[in-house]
């Protein structure tokens, strides 16, 4: 390590704290007052929020908590998302590019706002003629290509509902999430490139498909073209659709403040995906603050959210929050080395980005291929830098800071989920001083703690359990028809309705400072984050043992250099079948068959038992001491315990 990266090293280890650069802070959208105002006006002064928004009908009442933890946010109001994302925009930045698109095969499209609003009411137009209509929840399962955001707007200006599914996930997760959400309507794609091969999408819709319930309309994007390996036969054609319908006008439908903007799926611990619904008023408006106020998103800025839109994150902060402020917005479809580990950086130069905003897998990647890539490009167009999807540890921001950054942009560290819409504990850029390794404190008008298990606050530097003690615009509403799962996930462990004390616990471990910082532990729950996606252990669980030939397992996760955490599987075979090479391979393709590649175990470990408590739980905290290496806790209550031994040393094997 250089010199001067050791220095700098040591002080992190003492949680050194940085300032905001004096000329960031000069140009910031908020400023130190923010804090002070909240406190004391809160909830009304959410409303600084709304009015970044245009409505059609002004709100009668902020925050409605008649009915906990219920909450309506904007009661009365009216709007539309397409509306605010688009049309108010066209007088001002008609001719300024909405969307810069760079396929990885480096097909490059530019939408300015007004093209991006001829685009999407064609869209809507097409998808209007099909049946769509208000309230129907229309499915969108693609990959980062500029038809994502197009059909997500356009069903937004119908008042439709869209259901993104990452184009990652698996045909069985695609029927799964369709039926989930009562869906008639699909919107999907012959494929899409990786790494410079075509990956035939639209068989593996066609297979979802198959299993759903009730007859859908399809409609397919042409993507490969020449290279697409499945043919488009009885689907309608994405571009036959909007060409047929160019130049039509569809008037955006008016929509309470609470009626649905969209629902997202994401895993929960039972192995049944959560339909997380959020709202038109209250996420809108929360993602359009955060944006302003954490992102410092300017309407001249050219930004770029590395993520994907198959994710909460890409729905909040590649859509919804950067157009409806009037900016650029950046959309990649490849990765990060493709077709060289300095594509980012080259990409920040040519399009002067002013922003990035990636995830600490990205991050860790690019310390490991080395400063050098960066150092090849001219990077002096950013000004401000963000992490997301799970805790950076300080090493890695140092690197960020300092060799993406050169130690001249405020690094934000968020922390926030797909219940929570946005960012919830961050510093604020150009307010707050940064702390590698902490998130930073909850943003103004957002209230947290550290508790322990009884529900009480616990000292300075020790670790419990992360809860959120008031509501916020962006929160989820429920979980799609089911209130009663919305309860018990989210507010049944800390809350005392008696008393009309509710409390928010998101299932993450924390740690608070003496200065109200907030370092995240990583989960309390049975879900594993691999490369900021969330992996139900159930849901892997339940596709390994779906195999023939395999009795009984255990998913845990594991520490990972570069994804954070990793799928770590042991497994207990069935009588008569041999633990082979095979077999194991044929355990990881199920589990890439039912929910996706992403969730690909890192290990398949053939056990013959597993560690269990005498009343039969398993202890799956010592199967994570043993994906880690780390020394074993008691084993004392394990009916079992010379099996984690053997456990050990099949791991070691490995």
């Amino acid at each position: 390590m250089p010199e001067d990266d050791i220095g700098l090293e040591a002080r992190l280890d003492e949680q050194e704290s940085f300032e905001p650069p004096a000329a960031f802070v000069e140009q910031a959208n908020v400023s130190e007052e923010i804090h002070e105002a909240f406190e004391q006006n809160w909830p009304a002064e959410w409303e600084r929020a709304a009015n970044l928004l245009s409505w059609n009908s002004e709100w009668d009442q902020v925050l409605d908590d008649d009915n906990e933890p219920f909450y309506e946010w904007f009661v009365g109001g009216e709007l539309n998302a397409s509306h605010n994302c688009l049309d108010r925009h066209l007088d001002d930045r008609g001719d300024e590019v909405a969307i810069e698109w760079i396929g990885e095969d480096d097909d490059r499209r530019s939408y300015t706002y007004s093209e991006l609003h001829e685009e999407v009411n064609a869209v809507a137009a097409a998808l209007r003629e099909l049946g769509v209509e208000a309230d129907d929840v229309v499915t969108l399962y693609l990959p980062m290509i500029p038809e994502l955001p197009v059909a997500m707007l356009a069903c937004a200006r119908l008042g439709a509902p869209h259901s993104v599914v990452f184009a990652g996930f698996s045909a069985n997760a695609l029927a799964e999430r369709m039926d989930a959400a009562d869906s008639g309507t699909l919107v999907t794609c012959d494929g899409y490139y990786r790494r410079g091969d075509p990956l035939d999408h639209l068989q593996k819709a066609r297979e979802g498909l198959a299993s759903v319930d009730g007859d859908v309309t399809t409609v397919v994007v042409d993507r490969l073209g020449e290279d697409a390996p499945s043919e488009v036969g009885a689907e309608h054609v994405f571009g036959d659709l909007r060409d047929r319908h160019a130049g039509a006008t569809v008037e955006p439908v008016s929509r309470d403040a609470e009626d649905m903007l969209f629902l997202m799926y994401t895993s929960g611990t039972t192995g049944k995906p959560k339909g997380v619904k959020h709202t038109t008023g209250g996420y809108l408006s929360y993602v359009a603050w955060t944006s302003h106020a954490v992102l410092d998103i300017k309407p001249e800025d050219t930004y770029w959210c590395a993520a994907d839109i198959g994710w909460i994150t890409g729905h909040s902060y590649i859509v919804y929050g950067p157009l409806a402020l009037g900016t650029t917005t950046v959309m990649y479809e490849g990765t990060p080395d493709y077709p060289h580990k300095g594509r980012l950086w080259e990409l920040v130069e040519e399009y002067g980005v002013t922003q990035l905003y990636t995830a600490p897998t990205a991050i860790r990647s690019f310390m490991k291929w080395g400063a050098e890539y960066p150092a090849e490009y001219d990077r002096s167009s950013l000004r401000l830098l963000g992490t997301v999807g799970e805790p950076i540890n300080p090493r890695a921001w140092k690197w960020y800071y300092k060799h993406i950054g050169d130690e001249s942009c405020p690094v934000v560290d968020t922390w926030w989920q797909t219940e929570t819409g946005g960012m919830m504990i961050t510093t604020l850029p150009g307010v707050d001083r940064m702390k590698p390794g902490s998130a930073g404190p909850p943003l103004p008008g957002v209230s947290a703690d550290v508790v322990d298990s009884r529900g009480h606050p616990v000292e300075a530097g020790q670790a419990g359990h992360l809860v959120v003690n008031r509501p916020w615009p962006g929160m989820l509403r429920t979980l799609y028809q089911n209130d009663e799962r919305f309860l018990d996930e989210y507010w049944q462990t800390y809350s005392n309705p008696d008393r009309d004390e509710w409390v928010y616990f998101p299932e993450d471990g924390a740690k608070l400072d003496d200065d109200g910082y907030l370092t995240i532990l990583g989960r309390v729950d049975d879900v594993i984050n691999v490369s900021g996606h969330r992996i139900g252990t159930m849901e892997v669980e339940s596709a390994i043992v779906g195999v023939e030939g395999v009795a009984e397992a255990a998913v845990v996760g594991g520490e990972h250099d570069i994804t954070g955490e990793a799928v770590y599987a042991y497994v207990i075979t069935a009588d008569g079948q041999p633990e082979t090479e095979s077999f194991r391979e044929a355990i990881v393709e199920a589990v890439e068959t039912d929910i996706g590649p992403f969730a690909r175990p890192s290990a398949v470990v053939f056990t013959p038992e597993l560690p269990k408590t005498r009343s039969g739980k398993i202890m799956r905290r010592l199967l994570e001491d043993i994906a880690n290496g780390d020394e074993l806790g008691n084993t004392s209550t394990l009916r079992n315990p010379d099996v984690v031994h053997d456990i050990e040393t099949a791991v070691g094997e490995e």
